[in-house]
């Protein structure tokens, strides 16, 4: 007579009674998994929040910031940036946001009282409404120029340049003397990290520049943002898209050192995340090759019994197995909602973004059931090959 075959819902259910008989031993050993596996999560999730809360803090460093400024000429004469640069650029597709400055032959002061030469440094640079975006520019106090205060005498100070000029808050009563007139102090700045030079700027519009300054209207730093994965491409193609006729006459910034450390702390942390959750991994399916040879060394009677009664050794084979699996299953998905709850919490306390990495989370239950079933497979292997008389005669 051919053996009954197992079906999926058998399997399982046999499976099942075999660690239901046993809830004790069941617990602690689904519990050493499902450390090892919310150890190896934690680990995973915890560095992996600290690497975006480092991305959040390096991008915030202008990874992805490029400038563009004139050069000089083959004669050593200083060029000049066509005035169609800013549009040409922002027609890149990649760049995100470009905007610009242009330096102003005129000094400031705190009145009209001032020795012309005690200007303090500070420079004056016609600037695009659109600055502050790009830049990464936030007002200290009043508000920055807009496309109103950019056609009238007005002026935003850097956070240098209001500290040298003695001007602590804007309001309408501020004024400094500017290229011969007197300008409304409308907004201060905070230090900009990514653009340090308009800590000592006073900034002001490009059309009040060009009709009560003669400014010539030409950008002397063109600022860009674009993806970062596309920073070394867009800054290939900068200098002949910003001067298609001179291209050698422009300056190019190169990509940020901190785009490189970056891509170089990533490469390394996940390198670190893997060795961790391998070694973590590891120590499961030790966990489960342990409990399963103990547990066929004390049902020996019982795979005796199910072999006398007509088990095939596939059947035998089948039953270990499925406890193996559904052991390592049990303990991974807890150890899955305990690294959860663990990097959610360390993260929380450390202000930073909880990120656990979706691979990781299905990565590491469907591991441990592949180990699991391998270091389950010995002891599945070693029960089916014992004879029912050798078996029932265990003591």
């Amino acid at each position: 007579m051919r053996p009954a075959r197992l079906s999926l819902a058998d399997v399982i259910r046999i499976g099942g009674a075999g660690l239901r008989t046993r809830p004790a031993r069941v617990i602690l050993s689904a519990l050493g998994i499902a450390i090892g596996i919310a150890a190896m999560l934690a680990v995973v999730g915890i560095s992996a929040s600290s690497q975006e809360q480092l991305n959040r803090q390096l991008a915030a460093l202008g990874t992805n910031l490029l400038t563009v400024g004139p050069g000089q000429t083959f004669r050593g004469d200083q060029s000049h940036l066509p005035e169609d640069a800013v549009a040409m650029i922002g027609r890149i597709g990649p760049v995100t946001s470009v905007t610009a400055t242009g330096r102003v032959d005129a000094k400031v002061y705190r009145n009209d009282k001032v020795p012309s030469g005690q200007s303090g440094g500070i420079a004056v640079l016609a600037a695009r409404t659109d600055l502050p975006g790009t830049v990464g520019a936030t007002v200290a106090s009043g508000a920055f120029l807009n496309e109103a205060t950019a056609r009238y005498p007005a002026v935003v100070l850097g956070s240098g340049a209001a500290r040298r000029l003695g001007v602590g808050v804007a309001g309408p009563e501020q004024q400094v003397w500017l290229g011969g007139q007197w300008f409304a102090v409308v907004g201060t700045l905070h230090p900009v990290p990514l653009a340090p030079e308009l800590d000592s700027a006073a900034l002001i519009g490009w059309p009040v520049a060009q009709e009560r300054l003669g400014f010539d209207g030409y950008a002397t730093t063109v600022y860009t943002r674009s993806r970062e994965e596309w920073v070394e491409a867009v800054r290939r193609v900068l200098a002949a898209t910003a001067n298609p006729e001179h291209p050698n006459e422009v300056e190019v910034s190169r990509p940020s050192d901190v785009l490189a450390a970056k891509r170089a702390t990533d490469s390394t942390l996940d390198a670190l995340l893997l060795g961790l959750g391998a070694v973590a991994l590891l120590v499961g399916g030790v966990g489960v090759a342990n409990t399963m040879v103990i547990s066929v060394l004390e049902r020996r009677a019982e795979i005796g019994l199910r072999r006398a009664l007509g088990a095939t050794r596939g059947q035998i084979r089948v039953q270990f197995l499925a406890e193996s699996l559904l052991l390592s299953a049990l303990g991974g998905a807890g150890g899955v909602l305990l690294g959860v709850v663990v990097t959610s919490g360390y993260a929380a306390t450390q202000q930073w973004p909880a990120v656990v990495p979706p691979w990781a989370s299905v990565g590491g239950v469907g591991v441990t059931c592949v180990i699991g079933g391998l270091a389950g497979l010995y002891p599945a292997i070693r029960a089916a090959r014992l004879a029912p008389t050798e078996a029932l005669a265990a003591p």
